[in-house]
């Protein structure tokens, strides 16, 4: 190695540098002139020096702060050709800073150490699936125990595969004004929905509640259709019995094989649209009615008048009942029949599962399972009743909606009861004519 890089003479005094003289500091002045200041450090104090790269030698020589090579420098006091260049000593800080906002880890200071604060992220993230997990288990049980308590059949079990089936699936929808009404367990209205799962054609067929019928069946006794489930259930105590009987009595009446029924209790469906935040229904078209001013004559027995403009509008789960159950109207005729009713009910019923769907309805969902428990009751499990409120296709112009009605062309009249109530029955007595009327209407 050359003696310039490792002089033989370590006692040899090291030579000023360019721009340094003696214990001096020389700096450029105005007009070229050089002004001196004194160097905090003397001059037999050792300089860093950083290497250079000599070209004649190919190596590296070490340069010192003043800009020339560091020749002839006590061997005791060289740096390594590899070390780090020092900034200039008018740069050293009083005291070493700590490491502030933006400063990260500075040469000579610790690094910060990032591993617990990872381990609490992950510990979080963790938490929050934990806790994630565990709502959907609790969601998860709570609709197990909605969907047993308004069946007779498991959650998520299945008597139509799922609903994959391409044969024609019926049933029939029952609703009742229930504890507190005048005729709690009198049907207030009868609908089949018929539907084909795998074409999702849709049919809807109302029945009138004032069809005479043998109540029982085979008894020689009569009532209106409404009252089967009354008498068959024995005033609720046995609601299976109840919509068996009804579901029976309405197969033999349209010739349509009807096995699951459904429900609908008027008094806990209110609490289930207020539980929601209300309804928006389109009414199409407007009539006013009569409409009794409590639901219990024994407390109220006088009528008030109920108006509805045709229109979009929102209704709470009172204005929404009455929307749904008015009969006496006394300015559009159209509204006062079963079948109009009987949509009525339905655009309520599809309102409030439209609702559901709603992201602003989910904090309300336990609310909502509540009130539903009191307000519906079936034969059909959680999931086919789920998957067949999926597939019914309601908004296609296709959809049947078959009235059994009073009317030209329908094939019923009205007559009179052995007691004089006014009663519904097929034209000459003929029950033959309802199911052919019905099938050659369906929507196939």
């Amino acid at each position: 190695m050359s003696d310039n890089y490792y002089p033989n003479n370590s006692n040899q005094p090291v030579p000023p540098h360019p721009g340094q003289q003696g214990g001096k500091l020389v700096l450029p002045g105005p007009g070229g002139q050089q002004q001196s200041r004194r160097s905090p450090r003397s001059s037999s104090q050792p300089r860093h020096a950083e290497p250079v790269y000599n070209p004649q030698r190919g190596s590296q020589q070490q340069q010192s702060p003043g800009g020339g090579p560091a020749h002839n420098m006590p061997y005791g006091q060289q740096q390594h050709a590899y070390a780090p260049p020092a900034p200039p000593p008018s740069y050293y800080p009083q005291e070493t800073p700590m490491p502030g906002p933006g400063m990260g880890n500075r040469p000579g200071m610790p690094r910060r150490r990032k591993g617990p604060r990872l381990r609490y992220g992950c510990l979080g993230a963790l938490a929050v699936v934990v806790i994630l997990g565990i709502l959907s288990i609790s969601v998860f049980q709570n609709v197990l125990a909605f969907g047993s308590a308004i069946s007779t059949q498991a959650p998520l079990s299945t008597q139509t595969g799922y609903m994959t089936t391409s044969a024609r699936t019926n049933l029939l929808i029952m609703s009742y004004g229930g504890s507190g009404h005048d005729g709690a367990y009198l049907m207030d209205s009868m609908m089949v929905i018929s539907m084909i799962p795998s074409t999702t054609h849709t049919s809807l067929i109302s029945v009138p509640r004032d069809l005479w019928v043998q109540n029982p069946a085979n008894s020689g006794n009569y009532s209106k259709l409404n009252a089967v489930y009354e008498v068959a259930s024995n005033n609720n105590q046995n609601p299976v019995a109840g919509g068996d009987a009804q579901a029976q009595k309405v197969s033999t009446i349209t010739g349509m094989n009807i096995k699951y029924w459904m429900t609908i209790n008027f008094a806990g469906f209110q609490d289930f649209i207020d539980a929601i935040g209300g309804v928006n229904v389109y009414v199409n078209d407007a009539f006013t009615a009569n409409y009794p001013a409590n639901n219990d004559p024994s407390i109220n027995a006088s009528w008030t008048t109920v108006h509805f403009n045709k229109g979009e509008q929102h209704m709470d789960g009172a204005r929404a009942i009455e929307y749904a159950r008015a009969r006496y109207v006394i300015d559009n005729p159209a509204e006062a029949s079963d079948f109009a009713r009987s949509q009525r009910q339905q655009v309520i019923m599809d309102a409030a599962l439209g609702k559901l769907q709603s992201i602003s309805s989910w904090p309300h969902l336990y609310d909502a399972m509540n009130a539903l428990k009191k307000a519906i009751y079936t034969n059909i499990s959680l999931a086919d009743l789920g998957l067949f409120a999926k597939k019914m296709d309601l908004n296609n112009p296709h959809t049947a909606h078959i009235g059994l009605a009073v009317a030209a062309g329908n094939v019923l009249e009205y007559a009179t009861a052995s007691d004089g109530e006014s009663i519904v029955l097929p034209e000459n007595d003929d029950w033959a004519l309802i199911p052919p009327y019905i099938q050659q209407r369906l929507y196939n």
